[in-house]
């Protein structure tokens, strides 16, 4: 078993994922290999809260160039981490 700061990497911090602390959903890249379940125990561990459901999705990297060299940025994925109600992160607080 992973530590658990190896399978969460870092929270997203976008404009969308920001309106979504509003119903309460918290969002973070995690590692490729990580389950539901290991994501949902991680996060649990980490911030002493409670999980209700983890969504998780594969985001593609971007082709990009460098003059006439191409290559591509590396896929990730990103988990959307639905707390029980009345929980909060406080890493996301001051944002």
């Amino acid at each position: 078993m992973k530590d658990y700061r190896d399978i969460i990497i870092r929270p997203v911090v976008t404009e969308k994922s920001m309106n979504l602390l509003a119903d309460n959903k918290y969002t973070f890249v995690v590692d490729k290999k990580a389950n539901k379940t290991e994501i949902k125990n991680a996060i649990e561990n980490i911030f002493n809260v409670r999980v209700e459901n983890v969504n998780t999705m594969i985001v593609k990297g971007k082709p990009k160039r460098m003059g006439k060299y191409e290559g591509k940025r590396p896929d990730r994925k990103k988990a959307i981490v639905t707390l029980k109600p009345g929980q909060k992160i406080r890493l996301f607080e001051g944002m």
